[in-house]
This record gives structure tokens, C-alpha cells and sequence, in this order.
């Protein structure tokens, strides 16, 4: 379920019930990752790990992140990303001059945190991110092979289902219009009718609630489709 060279990210965050929950969420889509419990010796921890990102919170002991920022570029280009409460646009400006490669306010979403650390990766290391997208839980969509898996269970969708569940997943949790959907249908100028497009989202439907046991395709009279 992850990349194909497992990157480390270190995670500089002195709070750490927050600290153990983005490490475990980050291993869970197959990175490796290590929290840093010694903040008067970040650099120790830098060299011990070796990490190919930094996620560095500013509000530290001893040091602040801004300060271990400007260390780490004394001899690394490592991408770094701030995650901190301070919501001033200063305290992002100064990040950014630091040498901070993004930054996320917090209180986030492990989503936005996971994407952001996608996107960097893949612009600093030309990186093949995962092809893995999670609905919920333990229940992914893998656009790969063309099929939603949870464990070691599988059930493929056709070309159309994929295309209809990426557009749907993509935009989520907003609601996606019935045009919309149909013009993701069309690979060519072949026409696909309104009907197609209900027979598609009814089958998609049916076959990932027979799977997972849950009705995941919500509608609204009117407006279109969405992920529950």
C-alpha cells in the first residue's frame, strides 16, 4: 500500500499526542517516520535518520523551529514543512525565508497534511507517490490496478466505475453535478446519455456496499453525487 522506495520523514512537534498520530498516519500509507523526543538535540536526530522530509513545528523548547530550520540548511536541502498555530502571515513569510519548503496551520486535516507532503515530494524528488486512495478506514481506492481493496480483499471496477469514483474522490466532501460526471465519461465525442450515467453510478453503488457493507455513493435531488 505505499511508495516504492519508502521515504523517512522526521517530525519535529513537541506535542506529542499530535506527534503519534500524524507518525502513525503517515506509516499507514508507507512512509517511515520518526518523532523527535530530544528538542535540545535536533541534529543529532537529523543525522540518526537520515530523513528525506522535515515536518518542523515552530513553537518548540529550547529552540525554535525557525532557528532548527536554518541549522538543517547549514547543511541540507531537505524539504521542510512547518506546521504551527501561528496564523499570522509574518510567522509564514518567515518560514518560507528560513528555508521552509510549506506550511500548514494548524489545526489541519491528516488529508491536507498527507497531500502537502506528497506534493513536495514529488517536486523535489521527481517522486512516484502512491496510486492509493483512502475512502475510509481501511478501505482504499487503487486507481493502479483499477479496484477498491481493503486487506487482502478486492473487488475491480470497470473503466467507467474508476472514472466515475476518481472524479467523485477527488472532490470530495463536495457534490459532484450529474454534468460533471458525464463529461468525465466521455473519452471521445461519443455521446453518453443521462442514462448511462445513472446505470454507471447505481452499479458502482451497488458493488462497493455488496464489498464494504455501506451505501458510500450519496445524492441530492438536483445537484449530483457525492462520497458519504
Amino acid at each position: 500500500m505505499g511508495t516504492d522506495n519508502k521515504m523517512t520523514i522526521m517530525i519535529v512537534e513537541d506535542d506529542q499526542i499530535l506527534a503519534r498520530e500524524i507518525k502513525a498516519f503517515l506509516e499507514q500509507w508507507g512512509y517511515t517516520a520518526g518523532n523527535v523526543l530530544r528538542f535540545d538535540a535536533v541534529m543529532d536526530e537529523f543525522n540518526r535518520l537520515h530523513p528525506q522530509m522535515i515536518l518542523l513545528d515552530i513553537n518548540l523548547p529550547y529552540c525554535d523551529g525557525f532557528y532548527w530550520c536554518r541549522k538543517i540548511r547549514e547543511y541540507s536541502q531537505v524539504p521542510i514543512i512547518f506546521i504551527s498555530s501561528r496564523a499570522d502571515d509574518w510567522d509564514k513569510i518567515m518560514a518560507i525565508m528560513q528555508g521552509g519548503d510549506d506550511y500548514v496551520e494548524k489545526p489541519f486535516r491528516l488529508e491536507l497534511l498527507e497531500a502537502k507532503v506528497e506534493a513536495v515530494l514529488r517536486r523535489t524528488y521527481q517522486y512516484k507517490v502512491r496510486d492509493r486512495i483512502r475512502i475510509r478506514q481501511e478501505l482504499y481506492f487503487d486507481q493502479d490496478t483499477s479496484s477498491v481493496v481493503c486487506g487482502d480483499r478486492m473487488v475491480e471496477l470497470t473503466r467507467a466505475e474508476k472514472k466515475v469514483l476518481s472524479c467523485l474522490l477527488e472532490r470530495r466532501p463536495g457534490i459532484v453535478s450529474r454534468e460533471k460526471l458525464m463529461m468525465t465519461l466521455w473519452d471521445t465525442d461519443e455521446f453518453v446519455s443521462d442514462g448511462t450515467l445513472t446505470t454507471c453510478v447505481s452499479r458502482l453503488r451497488s458493488k462497493l456496499q455488496d464489498f464494504c457493507g455501506e451505501d458510500l455513493i450519496g445524492s441530492r435531488k438536483g445537484q449530483g453525487y457525492y462520497i458519504k
